[in-house]
């Protein structure tokens, strides 16, 4: 006779299906949120023509989405703790969808940047989720499932630019909006359907003037920092928001400690656990962008400067595919390693990684496979290092902090990311060559931004190497692991 299923065999399965199903939806949803972020990538160059505006208007198409993005993550963080993670994490993802699709019937500028604004909103999905899976997945499932949904932010980014190349040379530019637009719908109405609300709540009111203070000086400073180069770096206006964010972050900072209910909790995030991870964040933060800033430059630069590589933007987007792949593919390997020998190894196994791979990237530019070996390096050392982030973070801050303080981690990647384009088109600048009547990078230029990408690498190696090893809290997520694997020993 064929065996009855137990009904704990049954729910057990059960069980494991719904947790499948909210790890595939919420990377589903880091992966199209990086799509709709790096979609507009290919047809900057054209939105002049298409607008009727000139190129540094139409470069607020990618600042507005940057400030956005960074100003609210750490805002929507703390609602998500106070609310509902999946409350807000929705909610994220409906304004991003409304902005789409305003981008999408837009024929100007001004409802563009409007719609592109609106899309920074779902910056916030990564540590929304990752917070959402701190709660419902098991504990011997976490540490690989948030390594994927940080890696599936690789994925969207590097699927944006060749599907974002090929719609705009096969359809109106609209089309691509569209296309993002259902996209993100299917995706709300799946967190909806199959992902659970959480539960941890931290309570207490909502920091209105420390919200407000934190937008003040993130605006300044990001600003000052991402069109620097254009304004000029010692014109009045970068000036006045250097001074400013220099002015109003400390004195928010100095409110913050005295808050009874602070937007951000300064005191938890100075942990040196908490703390050297986001300044590793912000290192890996600039190195990901050096290599996503270089590599296709190099490859798209004409061949007559006798070192580029003259291919399409169609071509160039394929061909950075598999770096986003494999960023995505070794993080299940990442998760083994930080079981095995804890975060911290992993951490510090991904710098070096990722620092070999931009030292090979320096001497192997000349061939287009070169290109993607030494992108794929570099996205495994990423791969092995932002995936452990979390970990940090989860292992020093209460279940109710969490969405906060990864959303704070995700701000100072971004910060990183910005300062690195600062610097990159600093040097891209003034090492610049001319090219049949065209502005293109130097060679030099191209490697010194890559040497960059060794130095943030190496920075992230010694701040990981001061992270204390910490035993585990009893109700931590490593803690049930170990109890449930002596658990199982005995039995």
């Amino acid at each position: 006779m064929p065996r009855t299923p137990s009904p704990t065999t049954d729910t057990g399965r059960s069980g494991s299906r719904r947790v499948s199903s909210v790890v595939a939806v919420l990377t589903l949803a880091g992966t199209t949120i990086a799509f709709v972020q790096s979609m507009v990538f290919p047809i900057v160059p054209l939105l002049p023509g298409y607008l009727g505006a000139s190129s540094a208007d139409t470069a607020w198409v990618i600042t507005a989405t940057l400030l956005c993005g960074a100003v609210t993550t750490p805002v929507t963080g703390r609602l998500g703790d106070m609310y509902g993670k999946r409350r807000l994490l929705l909610l994220g993802m409906t304004v991003m969808v409304v902005g789409t699709v305003i981008s999408a019937l837009s024929h100007s500028l001004a409802p563009l940047l409007v719609g592109r604004t609106l899309q920074g909103l779902g910056n916030s999905v990564i540590p929304l989720g990752i917070s959402i899976m701190r709660e419902v997945l098991p504990a011997e499932k976490l540490a690989t499932s948030t390594a994927v949904m940080y890696g599936s932010f690789g994925v969207g980014g590097s699927l944006g630019l060749p599907v974002a190349a090929l719609i705009a040379d096969n359809f109106d530019w609209h089309v691509l909006f569209w296309t993002a637009a259902a996209l993100g719908a299917v995706v709300a109405v799946l967190v909806a359907l199959l992902v659970p609300e959480s539960t941890s709540r931290t309570g207490g009111r909502f920091d209105f003037v420390g919200a407000a203070g934190m937008t003040v000086g993130l605006v300044c400073l990001l600003l000052a920092v991402s069109k620097g180069a254009d304004w000029g770096w010692g014109s009045g206006t970068t000036l006045a928001l250097f001074a400013g964010a220099t002015i109003v972050l400390p004195l928010w900072s100095w409110l913050q400690l005295r808050s009874p209910h602070p937007m951000m909790d300064l005191r938890a995030n100075a942990r040196p656990q908490v703390l050297l991870a986001h300044l590793a964040g912000l290192a890996l933060g600039f190195a990901l962008f050096a290599t996503n800033l270089v590599l296709p430059q190099l490859l798209q630069t004409p061949e007559e400067t006798g070192y580029g590589l003259g291919k399409s933007l169609v071509v160039t987007g394929l061909l950075m595919t598999p770096q986003g792949l494999t960023m995505m593919a070794v993080s299940p390997f990442a998760a083994r390693l930080t079981k095995a020998k804890g975060a911290k190894v992993t951490l510090m196994s991904g710098s070096v990684i990722m620092g070999v791979g931009y030292l090979l990237a320096t001497v192997m530019m000349s061939e287009v496979w070169q290109i993607v070996v030494t992108s794929c390096i570099v996205a495994i050392g990423v791969g092995f290092a932002l995936g452990t982030l979390p970990a940090f973070i989860m292992g020093a801050v209460p279940m109710s902090r969490t969405a906060a303080t990864i959303s704070l981690n995700t701000l100072m990647r971004s910060i990183g990311t910005s300062v690195c384009s600062a610097a990159a088109g600093v040097l891209l600048a003034h090492l610049a060559i001319d090219s049949g009547g065209m502005t293109v990078p130097s060679e030099n230029g191209l490697r010194s931004v890559l040497a960059l990408g060794v130095g943030a690498s190496a920075i992230a190696l010694v701040l990981a190497s001061f992270i204390p090893r910490q035993r585990p809290s009893a109700g931590s997520a490593e803690a049930r692991v170990r109890r449930h694997g002596r658990e199982k020993t005995r039995r």
